[in-house]
């Protein structure tokens, strides 16, 4: 069904339209009952007029036409057309030298582009996801941070208005900044442990992992691997370092943007954001941040 978005009368309105034609109501009387002029109100009976039974059961009649004309002689040949989209698939160039290259208008290729679907270059395939998963608990972590912000009312994620936007009339330190969801969840039985700090600093990344490494031990899983990415309060911190050394622990990190090597921990993130911090409407942070445990 085709209905032109501007469109002053919708299909059941058309039909009431014609309907009271029907009925014995004057073109005019009609036309100002229905808050449209009486040309569209003639335009409307005359196709009904002119329609079969068919297509009036189905009110197809009083759908809108396309208004392409019927016949465009100035437009190129397929031959032509042909012409224009080899040389944008061998050359890979823009609409200019396409049209530097066939003698045509610029304005021309890229209408002609347009209608084939080449005006934008297709995006390059994706590698071929190299799933793996240790056989055992604890034979590697995967830890990660994210950082949510603070707020005093609920956000346009939650309310959908963009047009209000949240101030926080507390103490200075409170109208700005994150808190940070530091998560590290087991390769294997996915067993996560978060807390929320005010910071990602060294000192508080190597905390954090003391006491979930103690976690994971009390449910009887000791860990061999970690693997993170190469933040600085990762790669860069003496103290982690030692901590790992000292429990036999032994740090991986990925390659560069490629965070899809961390890809455990990373959807772990995106299933807590979507579930614990967007999926509810919470007051402030304060109440995010103490629905976590429960939601945990």
């Amino acid at each position: 069904m085709y209905l032109h978005a501007n469109a002053k009368l919708g299909l059941a309105g058309r039909f009431a339209l014609v309907r009271s034609i029907e009925g014995g109501m004057s073109l005019k009387a009609a036309a100002a009952a229905f808050s449209v002029s009486p040309a569209t109100a003639h335009r409307w009976w005359h196709r009904w007029l002119a329609a079969n039974e068919e297509t009036r059961s189905s009110l197809a009649c009083l759908l809108d036409r396309s208004s392409r004309p019927h016949r465009s002689p100035r437009q190129l040949g397929p031959e032509l057309e042909r012409a224009i989209c080899a040389c944008r698939r061998k050359t890979g160039w823009g609409p200019r030298l396409v049209a530097g290259a066939t003698g045509f208008a610029h304005s021309t290729v890229w209408k002609v582009l347009r209608r084939t679907g080449l005006s934008r270059p297709p995006r390059a395939p994706r590698e071929p996801a190299n799933r793996y998963e240790w056989p055992c608990p604890g034979e590697l972590l995967h830890m990660d941070v994210c950082r949510y912000a603070r707020f005093l009312r609920p956000g346009h994620r939650v309310t959908g208005d963009r047009s209000q936007r949240a101030r926080n009339w507390m103490r200075p330190e409170s109208r700005v900044g994150d808190n940070y969801a530091h998560a590290i969840v087991d390769d294997h039985s996915r067993l996560a442990y978060v807390e929320l700090h005010d910071d990602e600093k060294a000192a508080t990344v190597t905390g954090f992992c003391e006491r979930a490494l103690a976690f994971f031990a009390a449910h009887g899983i000791v860990a061999k691997r970690l693997m993170t990415d190469n933040a600085f309060s990762y790669v860069k911190n003496r103290s982690l370092r030692e901590l790992l050394a000292c429990q036999g622990i032994r740090h991986l990190t990925t390659e560069p943007y490629r965070p899809r090597t961390n890809g455990k921990v990373e959807r772990f993130h995106q299933t807590m954001a979507r579930e614990w911090a967007y999926g509810l409407s919470y007051r402030s942070h304060r109440e995010r941040n103490r629905a976590l445990p429960h939601w945990l």
